[in-house]
């Protein structure tokens, strides 16, 4: 149990640190940089790794049985669609909120549904699960708060909004359905692991590769959708040209870089679950979603997205960090009432 949490714990602060270096490249639209993202994060770092890592690849996959692609393609495109989604909030309100609102939302809903395919745990551990997301759900209201509070001080102190940037309702509003859109990636975990698992085992690979043999039908299923918005939106933006930058070779550095933390972020937390044994999809969701959050709003206080905002402000974006946290580790706990 206990390297399930670490790992789980150590994947949620990949996914909190890997859209970091996208405040430092230059010259790109947001466009540019989130169309080159999801390339090499939905296609070319999955497909890698998934070819050389997995032995038996063409057979595992070509024997899958059809209601396990129809599961987990579908949930992997809503996923892909909630994604793309974040990626605007973050551009509307910043990212730490963005980053706690999304999962959080991810967290409470992602979190039970894998009992879709899985039987429900004994009573006293479904509801010391239940009430640890409930305190959860405080935690995102409150980080909401903060984030409406801090559009305010920003608007009474005549600050000018970055070249576009929403308004912050709208970007909670996508934030939130986005979220929800995206806790198809929980869902395709669960349907697809034991099969995969199996398949894997039997091909003679080692426990760990069960999870890059998860997240291959997930990341191309949810990259779909992502392309196509993308490829409409560099065009629609005239932003083609923008690639054309002396830039772009170190912009290119730090997007990849990006690619890999999001992809190795979630491979890991596929096998968190694993390791974490009977409700470990609930369980190590929950933990691995949480510890992005806190990484993601560290990350923001860090590079002062909350430098101008009020005590009050802030006073509410940590309770909402402390009720995430304390949530958590209620989730958690649940796993030792075996």
């Amino acid at each position: 149990m206990i390297t399930g949490v670490l790992l789980a714990i150590f994947a949620g602060l990949m996914l909190g640190l890997y859209a970091l270096p996208e405040k430092f490249t230059k010259d790109f639209k947001y466009e540019n940089t989130w169309s080159l993202f999801f390339l090499l994060t939905m296609f070319v770092v999955p497909i890698i790794a998934s070819v050389a890592l997995i032995n038996g690849f063409g057979d595992i996959f070509g024997n899958m049985p059809s209601d396990i692609w129809i599961k987990m393609g579908l949930t992997s495109f809503l996923w892909g669609i909630g994604v793309m989604m974040w990626g605007k909030a973050i551009n509307h309100i910043g990212l730490s909120l963005g980053f706690s609102l999304f999962i959080g939302t991810i967290l409470l809903v992602g979190s039970l549904l894998p009992y879709l395919e899985e039987d429900l745990p004994a009573s006293n551990i479904f509801m010391t699960i239940l009430l640890g997301l409930f305190v959860v759900l405080i935690g995102v209201f409150a980080n909401g708060k903060a984030g409406l509070i801090r559009e305010k001080d920003e608007a009474e102190a005549g600050e000018k909004k970055e070249d576009g940037k929403g308004s912050m309702v709208t970007g909670i509003l996508i934030a939130v359905i986005g979220g929800l859109l995206a806790t198809g990636f929980s869902y395709a975990n669960a349907a697809g692991r034991p099969y995969l698992h199996e398949a894997c085992q039997a091909a003679g690979n080692p426990e760990w590769v069960t999870a890059v043999a998860v997240m291959f039908p997930i990341f191309i299923s949810g990259g779909i959708v992502m392309t196509a918005y993308f490829l409409w939106q560099l065009s629609q933006k005239k932003a083609w040209g923008d690639f054309k930058t002396p830039a772009f070779g170190k912009n290119f550095v730090l997007i990849l870089i990006m690619a890999v933390f999001h992809y190795a972020a979630s491979a890991l937390f596929a096998f968190a679950a694993y390791k974490l044994g009977e409700s470990g999809n609930t369980v190590g969701y929950a933990i691995f979603n949480t510890a992005c959050v806190v990484t993601a709003i560290v990350s923001g206080i860090i590079t002062k997205e909350w430098v101008k905002a009020s005590p009050k402000a802030r006073k509410f974006l940590y309770f909402g960090l402390t009720c995430m946290v304390l949530g958590i580790l209620i989730v958690a706990y649940s796993n030792s009432l075996k």
